[in-house]
C-alpha cells in the first residue's frame, strides 16, 4: 500500500497532474473497510506535498456522470479506467499515459501494486518516493500514539526483535506452502486458493517450492534459526503479524524456546484494541511502527511489508534487518532433521550463510528485463542513502 501510495504521488508529480486521494482495496481477502483517512494523516499528506504536487480530497462533480450502482450502494462516477503496465518506466507514463489523461481529464488507475520500475528513473524522481514514504506518509494520530506505546513498553524491557512471522492462512493459501501442516489443513489450504479467482497459480506442489526457498519458514523452523544465529532464551521478541495459522499450538515452540515473546494483543488493553478489530490494515500499521523501531528486524519471508520495512531501516540509519536465506535455510534444517549436522556444525552454518545479510549498506542489484528478481527500490532506497565510498565496498555505518 505504502509503495503504490509513492508510486502514483511521483506519476502525478512527473505528469504535473492532479492526484485524488487514493481509494484503498476493500475486496482483498482481508476485506478491510478503512479509508486513506482511516490509516494514514490525510491533512498531512496533502500539505507536506504541496509544493510537489497538488492533492485533492475527492474528485470535483464536473468531471463524469454520477452513475448508481445496484451492487453498491453507493454513488459512482463513469470514469475512465485502466491497469498501467507492471515495473513501468517514466516514459512510458509521459508518452502512454499522459495522452490518455489529456483525452478523457480523469483517468482511474485499477491497479498500483509494482507499477513504476525500481531502476532507471531519474534521482529526483527516486528521491521523491522516499520524501512520500518517509516524510508525507504519517499514519494518524491514534495509530502513531499506540504504535509508540508498544515500542515505548518493549524498550522498557530493554533489547528486543521483531519476527515479522508470515505464517497467516491467506499468505500459506497463496503461496502453496504446506510443510508442517496436516492433511486437513492443507486440503483447506488449496480450497481457498481456489477460491480466489485473482490468485492465478493453483497447481503448487509444496515441498518443490520449499526446496527453492519460496516458502515463509514455519514457526518451528524459525525457532532453530533463531537459537542457530545466536539469540539466546531471554531475548525479547515481539511477534508482527496476523493470526498465525494453527494458532497457539503453531507458536509452542517458538514459545518455548523464547518465553519472552510478545504480541500487541498481549502489550495492550481490550479497550486500545477495540476500534482496530476488523481493521487488519490499521493493525498492521500498528506492526510497521514497531518494526520500524527495533533493535532487530527478521521478516521469515520477504513480502511487501517486509521489503518497505527494510528500506524504512536503512533510511533511518541501517539499523540491523537480518535476510533469510530461505533456500539455504532449508537444506540445512533437513540436514540437522536428519541427524546429518551437529547442533554446532547447523549453527555455525546458518552464521556463516548470514554474515553479509544484515542490512548493512549494499547496491540495488539490478536484472534487466527481470523487475521481480531484482531488488526492489523500497527495500533499498540507495538514492537517498549516504553513499557508499566505492563501488562495492560497505560505507562505515554499523549496523544498527
Amino acid at each position: 500500500m505504502r509503495a503504490a501510495i509513492c508510486d502514483m504521488v511521483t506519476v502525478a508529480r512527473y505528469l504535473n497532474l492532479t492526484l485524488v486521494v487514493p481509494e484503498l482495496d476493500k475486496k482483498s481477502f482481508w476485506a478491510d473497510p478503512s479509508d486513506f483517512r482511516d490509516i494514514f494523516n490525510v491533512n498531512h499528506f496533502i500539505h507536506s506535498l504541496r509544493d510537489e504536487v497538488k492533492i485533492i480530497q475527492k474528485l470535483p462533480a464536473k468531471f463524469g456522470r454520477e452513475i448508481p450502482d445496484k451492487f453498491i450502494k453507493t454513488i459512482h462516477r463513469e470514469i475512465f479506467s485502466m491497469p498501467p503496465v507492471s515495473w513501468a518506466s517514466e516514459k512510458y507514463y509521459l508518452k502512454q499515459i499522459l495522452p490518455v489523461a489529456r483525452k478523457h481529464k480523469v483517468i482511474h488507475f485499477s491497479k498500483t501494486d509494482a507499477r513504476l520500475a525500481n531502476n532507471g528513473l531519474p534521482v529526483e524522481l527516486q528521491k521523491l518516493r522516499c520524501r512520500i514514504n518517509y516524510e508525507a506518509l504519517k499514519f494518524t494520530p491514534w495509530i502513531e500514539a499506540l504504535g509508540h506505546k508498544l515500542i515505548s513498553t518493549l524498550r522498557r524491557r530493554g533489547f528486543f526483535i521483531v519476527l515479522h512471522l508470515r505464517y497467516e492462512m491467506d499468505m500459506l493459501s497463496f503461496s502453496g506452502c504446506t510443510h508442517g501442516c496436516s492433511d486437513k489443513e492443507a486440503e483447506e489450504l488449496t480450497r481457498m486458493r481456489y477460491a480466489y479467482p485473482w490468485w492465478k497459480e493453483k497447481e503448487i506442489v509444496s515441498e518443490q517450492k520449499r526446496l527453492e526457498g519460496l516458502c515463509p519458514l514455519t514457526p518451528e523452523e524459525i525457532s532453530l534459526v533463531l537459537q542457530a544465529l545466536g539469540f539466546t532464551r531471554d531475548t525479547q521478541i515481539y511477534i508482527a503479524s496476523g493470526e498465525i495459522y494453527g494458532g497457539e499450538r503453531r507458536l509452542a515452540a517458538l514459545r518455548a524456546a523464547y518465553p519472552k515473546m510478545a504480541r500487541k494483543e498481549m502489550l495492550l488493553s481490550p479497550d486500545e484494541l477495540r476500534p482496530f478489530q476488523n481493521h487488519s490494515t490499521q493493525m498492521a500499521a500498528l506492526d510497521y511502527l514497531v518494526s520500524v523501531a527495533s533493535d532487530v528486524f527478521i521478516p521469515s519471508y520477504d513480502g511487501n511489508m517486509a521489503k518497505v520495512v527494510e528500506g524504512h531501516r536503512r533510511f533511518t540509519g541501517f539499523r540491523k534487518t537480518i535476510l533469510l536465506d530461505r533456500k539455504e535455510l532449508v537444506k540445512l534444517l533437513d540436514l540437522l532433521g536428519d541427524g546429518k549436522l551437529s547442533w554446532d556444525q547447523f549453527s555455525n552454518a546458518v552464521q556463516e550463510v548470514h554474515k553479509n545479510r544484515m542490512g548493512r549498506p549494499t547496491v540495488r542489484k539490478v536484472i534487466p528485463g527481470q523487475p521481480k528478481e531484482e531488488d526492489n527500490f523500497y527495500a533499498n532506497p540507495q538514492e537517498c542513502l549516504p553513499p557508499l565510498r566505492s563501488p562495492g565496498t560497505e560505507s562505515t555505518h554499523s549496523d544498527i
